[in-house]
């Protein structure tokens, strides 16, 4: 088996009845890391988050895009990860203005605090689309311990989560029992016993087929798809354009006017979009054109 980055890899412990995702990121998680300075613990949390939605996103179905979202009135406001269907993911922190690192221990961010996955996938109006939304419970200190006990209590099925990130890679690793009797007697229990094995450092380290070839050669893995990953942002012109629109002209026109511009940049990716006042006027000028809401954090 060969060491591979930046790829979403789901397989099958057939005689154990188990199935699994692996998710490995190196260059998109940085492009996703370089596009702001977040302190450490924020930076963390943010790729363990951009791993799971990729994970989420080979374990259910998803035709458009999973989201993770965590607000809390501790310094990190938001933390925001999405992965498409296509692979691609983006990801930010919003931290407060007086600076200040998220808490370790999601048990800290208080009663206020709330995670949720969304799936987005298209309706018959492609501005409509179908959304799915559930809440995760913050009774436990980490991420993928919140998503464990999530799955465990959502699905009634076993399940084991690993998240790990660096300033280099992000990965996780996920393990569900199949529903049914799927699998030996014990196979569970040694599929989970290989999983305790693993450590983060280890999983950040190995890419790929060579992690799972290492932790579960014994069970005979069976590799059932492989997807690559990269970062992309889904902002674009006609997307701002239509958040000035349902500003409507006269707020629109009151914040361009001390620069004699609008100039909007997108938190994902850093993309930089410019309306000057003469473009503000065709912009409202032209009625007849209905451009689609923009993206918004859910």
């Amino acid at each position: 088996m060969t060491a591979q980055s930046d790829t979403l890899v789901r397989f099958l412990l057939p005689a154990a009845g188990v199935r699994g995702v692996h998710v490995h990121l190196d260059a998109t998680w940085r492009e996703i890391l370089s596009h702001a300075v977040y302190p450490p613990t924020a930076a963390e949390l943010l790729g363990e988050a951009s791993v799971a939605s990729a994970l989420f996103t080979g374990h259910t179905k998803v035709d458009g895009r999973l989201s993770i979202q965590l607000r809390s009135n501790t310094p990190m406001r938001t933390l925001f990860a999405e992965c498409t269907a296509a692979g691609t993911l983006r990801g930010i922190v919003q931290l407060a203005d007086g600076g200040g690192d998220a808490p370790r221990d999601l048990t800290s961010l208080g009663e206020d605090a709330l995670l949720a996955i969304t799936i987005e996938n298209p309706g018959l109006d492609p501005r409509e689309p179908q959304r799915y939304q559930s809440l995760v419970g913050l009774t436990a200190s980490g991420l993928d311990e919140a998503f464990e006990d999530y799955f465990r209590q959502s699905e009634q099925l076993p399940t084991r989560l690993l998240l790990a990130a660096d300033g280099e890679h992000a990965a996780g690793l996920l393990l569900q029992k199949l529903p049914g009797d799927e699998g030996d007697h014990d196979g569970w229990s040694r599929a989970s016993a290989l999983f305790e094995t693993l450590g983060k450092q280890e999983l950040l380290e190995v890419a790929g087929n060579e992690l799972l070839h290492r932790l579960f050669h014994e069970e005979a893995p069976e590799l059932l798809g492989e997807r690559p990953l990269r970062f992309d942002c889904s902002c674009s012109r006609e997307r701002v354009e239509g958040m000035l629109e349902s500003l409507g002209e006269v707020e629109a026109r009151a914040a361009a006017e001390p620069t004699g511009a609008i100039d909007v940049r997108c938190e994902f990716c850093g993309r930089e979009y410019h309306f000057p006042l003469t473009e503000l006027a065709i912009l409202f000028s032209d009625t007849g054109v209905s451009s689609p809401a923009p993206e918004r954090l859910q």
